[in-house]
């Protein structure tokens, strides 16, 4: 999703409007900056960072942040979507493929961009949630590293697709075991951790304008 179909990371989107709403303070703002880039570098352990967010949104309606995140994109995220990317979606349709969106992001934020791309399902990290307020636990696996191979494995079984005649495209280093799970790894510009296994692997690099 981020720096793939997205040109541009959805997380700092959100917190800089966190920001204009006074929800995040300066330093706490550059904080999570050092975060996702020490996340888009591969040296940080994201599932106990996303288990501290989840946390913090203990008690806070599921509607609201539902509708926030629908505006957000049509505001800032949509004008990055790549058009490239929307182009491979829609020859994946054409040729008979079943379009997913796997993603570390919730589904919040991946709902509104599996709309745009036609993608008929979602592959996300999801949020527990009871009477219409999230818990502050995570439901299920945390869709990243091989918590999103694990998820991507169980959506094939039960749909009978074949991961090793599937496509998968990703920018991170943290999506290597799930390129290798797959037949048809695609590189998207890739972080640099990921462009030296791609050119090691033979593994075409790619880039969506």
């Amino acid at each position: 999703m981020d720096h793939t179909v997205v040109r541009g990371n959805t997380a700092s989107i959100y917190m800089r409007d966190m920001r204009r709403r006074g929800e995040l303070g300066r330093l706490d703002l550059a904080r999570l900056s050092v975060v996702l880039l020490r996340y888009r570098l591969a040296l940080i352990d994201m599932r106990g960072v996303m288990a501290r967010v989840f946390q913090a949104l203990e008690g806070t309606s599921e509607a609201a942040l539902r509708a926030r995140c629908d505006e957000l994109f049509e505001r800032e995220i949509r004008p990055l979507v790549s058009a490239e990317a929307l182009e491979a979606a829609a020859r994946h349709r054409d040729q008979g493929h079943t379009n997913a969106l796997l993603t570390a992001q919730t589904l919040y934020m991946a709902e509104p961009l599996a709309r745009l791309m036609g993608c008929e399902h979602i592959l996300c990290t999801r949020l527990e949630v009871t009477e219409g307020l999230f818990t502050g636990r995570a439901e299920g696996p945390m869709c990243y590293g091989d918590g999103k191979v694990a998820l991507a494995r169980d959506w094939a079984q039960l749909g009978g697709y074949a991961l090793d005649a599937s496509y998968f495209y990703t920018d991170s280093y943290t999506d290597l075991p799930m390129l290798e799970a797959v037949g048809a790894p695609r590189v998207v510009g890739p972080d640099v951790r990921l462009w030296v296994a791609a050119r090691r692997r033979g593994w075409p690099i790619m880039r969506f304008a």
